[in-house]
């Protein structure tokens, strides 16, 4: 079983780093629209990070899964992933990946909510 508390710290860690770099490193070479986009990926890394932690002490508590933890996950990285790349230079069409981020998210809030529900009832 993957420790999710950790890997919750790591992509907070990761995060706060992402954040400085897009305030001081991206200031001058980025447009408006592409620091826009960094902080979008920003704020909802950190959202669903955090989210992320309270699931894994969820999961030990056995109200969540191993399930809603991965999509979470995987979310952070097409999500938050894609509007960073487009911000560096990836094609416009990354943007297309986004919104597939945003449906982990969906389904992983979702998943949390069927396991809690079906462990109290």
């Amino acid at each position: 079983m993957l420790n999710w508390i950790t890997i919750a710290s790591l992509n907070l860690a990761i995060a706060v780093g992402l954040g400085a770099f897009g305030a001081h490193g991206l200031k001058n070479i980025a447009s408006p629209e592409q620091l826009a986009w960094w902080h979008t990926g920003t704020q909802y890394f950190f959202y669903h990070a955090l989210g992320l932690l309270v699931v894994g002490l969820l999961i030990r508590l056995g109200y969540a899964t191993q399930t809603t933890a991965w999509l979470l996950q995987f979310g952070i990285i097409l999500f938050a992933g894609s509007l960073f790349a487009m911000t560096l230079g990836a094609p416009r069409w990354f943007g297309a990946i986004t919104p597939i981020g945003g449906l982990l998210f969906i389904a992983g809030w979702l998943s949390l909510a069927w396991t809690a529900w079906r462990t109290v009832s």
